[in-house]
């Protein structure tokens, strides 16, 4: 016999709400898992992917994380993971980093036999490139098997990749598939095989309404039983309020009244009729009373006799426009016809030096400053004669000039006093953002996490403060 726990979408670092508690409440879920695997003896513990919320957890997370997974070493007991969408990064994996410490498996095509079972694993692999797959694993000599996944796989909700495929083209026979990505816990038979899946131990979303959890899966004379097992976590309260005709913010803290709101993530709902309700004074009234977090939701269609028209115009006309209604001079507008033109950017820093060189140097520019109203510096008039300019004042100096001094400064420099010196000249980063598939939601409260799709941009790519990256572990 073999007795496993089957958990996923611990998703370690969520800082959900951006409430640094609710991001230490997801680390404490995994480590309740854990202490119940000790406690419970079991054979192994089955991760079914996101570990992580995120591709860069940062340090407090992967340390919270090697050190609930060094209890488990020192009980004895493996842990089995596979890599869901979330924390997957286009190079080496966190999963593998756990494994070179010797404190983590990553299953695969290969069998891992715990007790009499062999486990495999299938990471997640987005929908686009599942056609190319080839289901083929090595052969084992065990009584049972079971494959480890991540993705939304049918019968469920949401399914997008076919079970029977994978069973069917599979070069194994597995009496269970043991699932994550899907945060609803839900066990179906497919092809004569149990899929299951565990949920999350968190609430990542406000659509996870009931408790969280985890599977406790034995495998023993050819048959597989699954057992859900609860987990204490920060209680949700979610208070639904139906507003009459003449009601509004006060009938809302009544109904919050009603509950016992003392460090939960609180959730109100508005239906109905009534006058209009401002979510900050509500949120405030559940502070007051003791939430952790409090999130309005005004479902209510709002009336209005205002036409609201959208068109769509020629952007370049209205800059021009613009600019045309700001009175610039003839020099400004030399260089706003630089920046804008069609010149390529590696040249247009050039060509606008260029351009005020000439001004600067030619009569138009004297033409141009003549006409100017009043020198608040020296208090000549229009029409007064100018004194002529002190060679020694700064502020008379020929600005086309500036770069070739900025250059030469930026030389003489040190380096951080070169990346200070030309900071401000630098072109401003340009992020490119993209997305792949991921978890399901209809929680408008989530950036990306949990069972819904995620926003996990291109852009999470690059470092962010207190965050660590796989670079820096090669």
């Amino acid at each position: 016999m073999t007795r496993v726990i089957h958990t996923g979408d611990t998703h370690i670092g969520y800082r959900q709400y951006h409430s640094p508690e609710r991001r230490r409440d997801f680390l404490a879920a995994f480590e309740r898992v854990v202490e119940d695997a000790v406690a419970d003896d079991v054979d192994a513990v089955v991760h079914a992917g996101d570990l992580f919320h995120d591709r860069r957890p940062e340090l407090l997370d992967l340390l919270g994380t090697l050190s609930a997974l060094r209890d488990l070493d020192e009980a004895g007991i493996p842990f089995l993971a596979v890599v869901g969408n979330h924390e997957s990064t286009r190079g080496g994996q966190w999963l593998d980093l756990y494994e070179s410490l010797g404190l983590a498996t990553r299953l695969g095509s290969e069998p891992v036999t715990v007790g009499d079972t062999a486990f495999y694993g299938l990471d997640h692999v987005p929908e686009s490139r599942r056609d190319a797959l080839e289901y083929e694993f090595d052969p084992h000599d065990e009584p049972h098997a079971a494959l480890v996944g991540h993705g939304l796989f049918e019968p469920f909700a949401h399914g997008n990749w076919d079970t029977e495929t994978v069973l069917s083209e599979a070069t194994v026979a597995f009496d269970a598939m043991l699932l994550g990505d899907n945060h609803t816990p839900d066990t179906a038979e497919v092809l004569d095989t149990w899929v299951t899946y565990c949920g999350s131990t968190e609430r990542a979303s406000t659509t996870e309404r009931d408790g969280r959890g985890y599977n406790l899966v034995e495998f023993r004379d050819g048959d597989v039983d699954v057992r859900r097992r609860a987990l204490e976590t920060r209680p949700f309260v979610f208070v639904e309020v139906e507003l009459g005709p003449s009601e509004g913010v006060g009938r809302v803290r009544d109904r919050v009244r009603e509950h016992d709101v003392t460090d939960a993530v609180v959730i109100v709902d508005v239906t109905g009729e009534g006058e209009p309700v401002a979510p900050a004074a509500i949120e405030e009234f559940a502070a007051e009373r003791g939430a952790l977090v409090a999130r309005v939701t005004d479902r209510r269609e709002v009336d209005t006799e205002v036409e609201v028209s959208v068109t769509f115009a020629d952007p370049d006309a209205a800059v021009r426009e613009r600019v045309a209604e700001l009175g610039l001079s003839s020099v400004a507008r030399d260089v706003d016809d630089v920046v804008r033109g069609e010149a390529a950017d590696s040249n247009v820093r050039e060509r606008v030096k260029r351009r005020v060189e000439e001004r600067f140097e030619g009569a138009e520019f004297a033409a141009d400053a003549e006409p100017a109203a009043r020198d608040d510096r020296t208090g000549t008039a229009e029409g007064d004669e100018r004194p002529e300019p002190d060679e020694d004042d700064e502020s008379n100096r020929n600005p086309a000039s500036g770069s070739e001094e900025l250059a030469e400064s930026v030389e003489s420099a040190g380096p951080k006093e070169r990346d200070d010196a030309t900071a401000s000249t630098a072109d401003p980063p340009v992020e490119a953002t993209g997305s792949d598939d991921g978890d399901r939601s209809d929680d408008p409260d989530r950036s990306d996490g949990g069972n819904e799709a995620s926003d996990r941009d291109e852009a999470r790519d690059r470092p962010a403060g207190g965050q660590v990256t796989m670079e820096d572990y090669r």
